[in-house]
């Protein structure tokens, strides 16, 4: 498949480069209260929270969002 015609707006993105964006522009304290998941509220890392967000993918699903929704408001202005 020809990347120019790829229409997920992740791809290429790893996972670990999604957490990492939103933990510094909300830092651990803004992101756990926007997505309560405990791997964001106790204790926070990005090791911990790659392993949780791997083996659930309801709370996958919420980080990527948020992604997105702050790419669009934020980071494309």
């Amino acid at each position: 498949m020809n990347d120019k015609n790829n229409k997920d707006p992740l791809h290429g993105l790893t996972l670990e480069t999604i957490v990492s964006a939103l933990v510094e522009h909300y830092g651990w304290e803004a992101l756990g209260q926007k997505i309560n998941i405990r791997c964001f509220n106790s204790e926070p890392s990005i090791k911990s929270s790659l392993k949780f967000l791997r083996k659930t993918p309801w709370a996958r699903t919420k980080v990527e969002q948020l992604y997105l929704l702050t790419e669009k408001s934020v980071w494309k202005k």
